[in-house]
């Protein structure tokens, strides 16, 4: 995208071509209109659509520009949160209403991509959170219990489980979650999009919001070449706003992430490299992922920016590792590199807005996008129709709170994820 193959790499390589769509250039009107083209813009706008609503989604720069189109891929069920931090957080009412909400996510997820056919190489065998040493055991351990104690379909493997799966024995264990699984994440925004057309609603790209104004009841968004009139305007810009939300990224820190695919790794390799196709990921504080693409190629990941000095750190580190990971890889080669930011809020927990009257959004999804995305999406639209009430929501509102020092913040996330990666070789 924009002529940059480190802003999406593999994933722009391998999804189906976007829909025809063009800049706002005339001023519409509409019922909503939804401000940004990843999972929780276009779940609303096809659930708003699906049920006779006017929708106009805006998006600044192309769909799945930000984190719904740079992201590992994994369908994650619930939160970077234990269970019983959250309820801790939340109080036992919205806590428990969370969990099983984003509990059913992925579910929710499959399903959209089944009804609506979305070409977006789903693989449904679960992800596996594989623990580094025994403080790693005892952390999957414990989100065993407490997920078990809520029902949840999880299950720790032992070492020898583990590398059978894995194909290493590097693990100590391994959480199993049934719920969960993968998918390409471009080729999933980009098939939203396409179930948002044919649901009717109206997509405009490059059309960056740059000013909102209320006049007799309703609202008028302006682009660049245009305006959209609305009775309601869903923000889903997240980490990556601009323009009036601006404030919304400001009250997130952005963590680089970067991605990194082998070439297709051939018949004989993917017999013992992850043969269920699992998504994967440690129990490290600077962690790494680890997963296949449909044609067998391997991505691997973690904290950091292919940008400056980083790229030559990140890309070392990332060799060094897979090399002690799976040592028949040591000679594989890169393919594709990647890099974006995830929306770090302060407490780990996402956030649900309502920035003026009729003017409501989710945010702050912590390196959880694609299920939360697609289920906060779903929320908003049923907000607006009226089938759930404010009281109803799995969050309370929240109020906006700028992080101060933000730059210095991310500068030291950043430097700190090439500090780690020079002097480690892996763990």
């Amino acid at each position: 995208m924009l002529n940059d193959p480190r802003s999406h790499g593999l994933w722009e390589a391998t999804a189906p071509q976007a829909p025809i769509t063009a800049a706002l250039d005339r001023q519409i009107s509409a019922d909503v209109v939804v401000v940004g083209g990843g999972y929780t813009g276009m779940s609303c706008a096809l659930h708003l659509a699906e049920a006779g609503r006017q929708v106009v989604l805006l998006e600044g720069r192309e769909i799945g520009f930000g984190g719904a189109g740079r992201n590992v891929g994994l369908i994650n069920a619930g939160l970077w949160l234990m269970p019983d931090d959250l309820t801790a957080k939340l109080g036992s009412i919205h806590g428990e209403r969370l969990l099983r909400l984003l509990g059913e996510g992925p579910a929710m997820v499959m399903d959209l991509i089944d009804r609506h056919r979305i070409d977006c190489e789903l693989e449904r065998n679960g992800t596996l959170h594989c623990a580094v040493g025994q403080a790693g055991l005892m952390e999957i351990r414990e989100r065993e219990a407490q997920w078990q104690r809520r029902g949840a379909p999880v299950e720790v493997l032992d070492a020898d489980e583990t590398k059978k799966r894995l194909g290493t024995r590097a693990y100590a264990a391994s959480l199993l979650d049934r719920r969960a699984g993968t998918l390409q994440p471009l080729a999933y925004a980009r098939g939203l999009a396409q179930a948002c057309l044919r649901a009717g609603a109206i997509i405009c790209t490059s059309s960056p919001v740059v000013a909102a104004g209320k006049k007799n009841g309703r609202w008028t968004l302006r682009t660049t070449n245009g305006a959209v009139e609305a009775e309601w305007v869903v923000v889903a810009t997240d980490a990556y706003s601009t323009g009036p939300w601006t404030s919304v990224r400001n009250e997130q820190v952005h963590l680089p992430y970067f991605n990194l695919a082998t070439k297709p790794l051939g018949a004989e390799l993917l017999q013992s490299i992850l043969p269920g196709r699992e998504g994967t990921w440690d129990t490290k504080t600077i962690l790494s992922s680890f997963r296949l693409d449909k044609a067998g190629r391997l991505v691997f990941g973690s904290v950091g920016a292919l940008r400056n000095t980083g790229t030559a750190i990140h890309k070392a580190w990332a060799r060094r590792a897979l090399s002690k990971l799976y040592p028949q890889l040591r000679d594989a080669e890169f393919e594709y590199e990647w890099y974006g930011q995830i929306g770090m809020t302060t407490d780990a927990m996402p956030r649900f807005h309502k920035h003026a009257q009729n003017v409501i959004g989710f945010s702050g999804y912590n390196g959880r996008g694609i299920s939360p995305g697609t289920v906060f999406g779903r929320e908003l639209a049923l907000l607006i129709l009226g089938e759930k009430t404010e009281t109803e929501l799995a969050l309370p509102q929240s109020e906006l709170q700028e992080i101060s020092s933000l730059g210095l913040r991310e500068a030291y996330y950043e430097v700190g994820a090439q500090i780690a990666h020079l002097t480690s070789a892996w763990h």
